[in-house]
């Protein structure tokens, strides 16, 4: 199950795959018409420069500003191969280091990932092996352009790869669609009306040779300094193999002093 875990740290942090896991339950979850963000692709009305301003300044009162935080969530995660169920603890200092815990309720701790702007540092704890590699690595294994920040804004639930330089938007009765274009990508927002929540993303890539398509779906919200969070998350990478992970935050901490032990021991194989 490496590929799976390391495939869930390329999603945003990691995911492998150990035999002793017993299948999980299987993620549900419809995906979007890759031909959906061709609903806002030409300019309307409701593109007016008012419309857009105000959807910006919408979407920038939701990023969250922190310093640090400590959660630990249930991911449910499913491949065309397997499904598991684990717990993961993630603990972030803002623009600086994210580190990743990964356990199994019949084994215990499986994978701890340690993730800094430019480097990617695994422990495999069931098979002794510690795997060093560049933040580049796990855009190369996902095949979508993730960076630190990108990671860092996935686990907080701000918006990703969003161009406030390059956007149109539709206003409808109960939603807004807001359609920008950057890194490759075509990104399709939904905004809940009237408080404007984020409840989808979806990208899709420029180059139609690759059909590479990500989902990602926020609900239950919850305040959070102020700030809207969502516990819930959905996640579906697609382009030859299809990915589905479920993520349910149990509970989360922002600004608390932080522990982030990571030791590599002498015994573990470099891979």
């Amino acid at each position: 199950m490496k590929n799976i875990v390391i495939i869930f740290i390329s999603c945003f942090a990691l995911i492998a795959s150990f035999t002793a896991c017993k299948p999980g339950r299987v993620i549900t979850k419809a995906i979007a018409p890759k031909d959906t963000t061709m609903v806002i692709k030409t300019t309307s009305v409701n593109d007016s420069l008012d419309k857009i301003k105000t959807v910006k300044e919408n979407i920038k009162k939701q990023i969250i500003n922190f310093k640090t935080f400590n959660t630990k969530v249930k991911l449910d995660l499913q491949t065309a191969k397997e499904s598991r169920d684990l717990n993961a603890n993630i603990k972030i200092i803002k623009d600086s280091v994210i580190w990743v815990s990964i356990s199994h309720a019949l084994i215990g701790e499986v994978f701890r990932a340690y993730i800094t702007k430019d480097s990617v540092v695994l422990l495999n704890k069931q098979e002794k092996e510690v795997y060093y590699r560049s933040i580049d690595y796990l855009q190369e294994l996902a095949n979508i352009p993730f960076d630190y920040k990108t990671i860092q804004d996935l686990l907080i639930g701000n918006p990703i790869f969003f161009n406030e330089n390059n956007l149109t938007v539709k206003n409808f009765e109960k939603y807004s669609l807001v359609n920008t274009t950057d890194k490759g990508f075509k990104n399709l927002i939904t905004l809940i009306a009237p408080s404007n929540l984020l409840e989808h993303c979806k990208l899709d890539d420029l180059d139609i040779t690759k059909n590479r398509t990500a989902d990602f779906t926020f609900g239950d919200y919850e305040t959070a300094l102020g700030f809207p969070f969502s516990t819930h998350r959905e996640i579906i990478v697609t382009e030859k193999n299809k990915l589905e992970i479920v993520m349910r935050y149990k509970n989360f901490e922002f600004n608390k002093e932080l522990s982030l032990n990571f030791n590599v021991p002498k015994s573990y194989k470099k891979k």
